[in-house]
């Protein structure tokens, strides 16, 4: 098995609309890959495909080199796959803490939940100071700390990652990208959709571009041109 995760020609879109089309994208296991693009490139439509939030109109998703495509949401998260959404998406009456145990709701992490919460308490200490606190009155960086905690009491063999740095500041946007180097580092497999381009680079081991619901650049961050990837996304010609 050579990709943890791939598409074929997967295709997908709202009503009438299509989002993207015909994506082969392959995701290698203890690596991350960054998915890039402008608003609109179908990049969060993508994300919710492979969670199986939007059925695919055409193509394939392969998880372990097994077709994945019927496969209904409950059962992808139980196999480790794992997305941390847009927005945070918090149950904001609750609090910090059972916001997480909600996170070890899979039956198979449910033995090991305090252990995996006295583990996202030692990489968010200040979620552990906020532990009673309600999710709701969280500041957004804080938000998107329980969001990634919430994550990774699933016990994630594979982490998407939708827009993490949405709506933070630059300092705390640093503060959640170091939790992300120290994720990578554990060789967790993250797929990293993000606007921020220089954030998610910098942790990258592959790029995707996407434009308009098509890939327009597949290279590996080593190989990639910042110069041409900023010409690319802004649809610059020479």
């Amino acid at each position: 098995m050579k990709y943890l995760l791939e598409t074929e020609k997967l295709s997908a879109g709202y009503g009438a609309m299509e989002v993207f089309w015909d994506l082969s994208l392959t995701f290698e296991a203890g690596r991350t890959t960054t998915i890039v693009g402008p608003n609109g490139a179908g990049k969060s439509t993508f994300l919710k495909t492979l969670m199986g939030l939007i059925e695919p109109r055409a193509g394939d998703i392969r998880f372990k080199g097994q077709s994945y495509v019927k496969e209904p949401t409950w059962n992808r998260i139980n196999d480790g796959l794992v997305m941390i959404p847009e927005g945070r998406l918090l149950f904001s009456d609750l609090s910090v803490e059972e916001n997480l145990i909600m996170g070890a709701y899979p039956k198979k992490t449910r033995k090991s939940m305090e252990k995996n919460r006295d583990h996202v308490f030692q990489l968010f200490p200040r979620l552990k100071e906020r532990r009673n606190q309600e999710a709701g009155t969280l500041s957004g960086g804080e938000a998107q700390m329980l969001a990634i905690g919430r994550g990774l009491m699933e016990e994630p063999e594979i982490c998407l990652v939708d827009e993490p740095s949405l709506g933070l500041s630059p300092v705390m946007t640093n503060e959640i990208f170091s939790i992300f180097r120290e994720l990578k580092e554990d060789k967790m497999t993250i797929v990293l959709v993000e606007q921020n381009t220089n954030q998610a680079l910098k942790i990258a081991d592959h790029v995707y571009l996407m434009q308009a619901g098509k890939v327009t650049l597949s290279e590996p961050r080593e190989a990639v041109d910042l110069q041409r990837l900023e010409d690319l996304y802004f649809a610059r010609t020479a």
